[in-house]
């Protein structure tokens, strides 16, 4: 009876060896578990959402531990905020949404992604809330946004907050009140979770924290995880720029221009490729973000004006007007409530410095015109008499030659071939076609 007894105490005694043994083997295989890293630093896009989709498609397709998601935005794009949130919340992977570095700020739409995160932290010195929604008023400065608006917005963020246990009256206020919020007081009342000087510190800090994803509870083994960062692809980058509102305004005012251009003076090919390519980039990022159509309309009649005062004669009346068209549609172009104030300002400038542009354009097309009207017209056969060209098809004895940026039909007036690139004199011209005569060597050199 004894022996059995024995037996089993040692039995159990080698079990309670190899218990710990498994748990220090298994815990000594997590420092191999991946933590994805993505920053956002700028301005929350088109690009910024496809980015951070992305990112999360790759955690849960490598079994990541966690995606950690570092902000310092001053805010961004509603419909792309609007994607971040839906893509964290349907996440297979901890998402760990973190104000990094010091001095960082995560306002606006970039609190939306901070709440939505399933942790939340902030870096010492950062800063969040800030999400009061606004537009620019008729005199084309930055104010609240209408009620509707605003109740929307803060209810919305009310609702990210309760998804997450964090305090909705709070996450409501950062809308109604433009709240804003310190990391020390974030941390107090309860609308981040931890509070972190670095990422490492962070991964330490979150190590052993319960987490419950779209899929099932995580426990999160992130302390000495391996610790690989996400950079945008081409093509984000490429959104991320072009979905901005003021990027992609001056695309398509550079593409329009640059198509005016061409169709004025055609043959040189580059105003044609440049402008096409801007307008369709230009035209491709306005369908990233909410537009103001009355405002679109403005733009467009305001370039319509201005090509308008570039064939007529009114002395800059369709110009002026074309001017103010565009300054007032392009402050009213984008309405988007969440970008931050301080590119309402810079995009304010922007208007105005196309008002400028347009206004140096239509001086130079009154000077021009007024020239115009001062040169004695010249009509008939001697009318490029004794003016210089260039051969640019051979003479055999007929050919073209360039005279005054024209490209006319020509013959040599004593029948002789005249080679390309050779400079003649022009006699007169005969219907449509001129008469010229080669420019002797000695008389070009004279």
């Amino acid at each position: 009876m004894e022996k059995p007894i024995r037996r089993l105490g040692i039995l159990i005694i080698i079990v309670l060896i190899l218990i710990p043994a498994a748990i220090l083997q298994e815990t000594a295989a997590k420092p191999d578990s991946v933590v994805y890293t993505i920053q956002v630093n700028d301005m929350v896009t088109s690009g910024t959402a496809a980015y951070i989709t992305r990112a999360i498609k790759e955690a849960e397709k490598n079994d990541a531990e966690a995606l950690l998601v570092m902000l310092d935005t001053p805010g961004g794009l509603v419909s792309a905020t609007l994607d971040i949130v839906e893509a964290i919340a349907a996440s297979k992977v901890p998402v760990i949404t973190y104000v990094s570095p010091r001095g960082a700020i995560s306002a606006s739409a970039g609190t939306y992604i901070l709440l939505s995160g399933h942790l939340a932290a902030m870096a010492p010195g950062t800063t969040c809330g800030a999400a009061m929604p606004v537009r620019i008023s008729s005199l084309g400065k930055y104010q609240a946004a209408d009620e509707k608006t605003i109740n929307l917005m803060a209810e919305h963020m009310k609702s990210i907050a309760e998804e997450r246990n964090r305090p909705s009256e709070i996450a409501r206020n950062f809308v109604i009140e433009n709240l804003s919020l310190s990391n020390r007081d974030a941390l107090i009342s309860g609308v981040i979770d931890f509070e972190a000087a670095d990422s490492s510190d962070l991964l330490i800090k979150v190590d052993g924290q319960s987490v419950q994803t779209n899929e099932s509870e995580h426990i999160l083994r992130t302390a000495g995880a391996n610790v690989q960062s996400l950079d945008m692809s081409i093509k984000e980058v490429l959104i991320h720029q072009i979905s901005n509102p003021m990027l992609a305004l001056l695309l398509i005012i550079v593409g329009l221009y640059g198509l005016i251009f061409a169709f004025h003076s055609p043959g040189f090919l580059l105003p044609e490729v440049l402008g096409s390519i801007s307008l369709i980039l230009g035209l491709y990022g306005i369908g990233l973000f909410d537009v103001n159509i009355t405002a679109g309309l403005l733009i467009i009649l305001g370039l319509g004006l201005l090509i308008a005062e570039a064939y007529t004669s009114t002395w800059g009346i369709l110009g002026i007007g074309g001017i103010a068209s565009l300054v007032l549609g392009i402050l009213f172009f984008p309405v988007e409530p969440l970008l931050p104030v301080s590119w309402w300002s810079s995009f304010r400038f922007m208007a105005v410095g196309i008002g400028v542009v347009g206004a140096a354009l239509l001086s130079i097309i009154i000077r021009g015109i007024w020239r115009l009207r001062r040169i004695r017209p010249i009509h008939g056969g001697m009318e490029f008499a004794d003016r210089l060209g260039l051969v640019v098809q051979e003479l055999n004895p007929r050919g073209l030659v360039k005279i005054q940026g024209e490209i006319w039909q020509a013959q040599s007036k004593d029948g002789r071939n005249i080679a390309v690139g050779s400079k003649v004199k022009i006699a007169k011209k005969e219907d449509l076609y001129i008469l010229v005569e080669a420019v002797q060597q000695d008389a070009e050199n004279e």
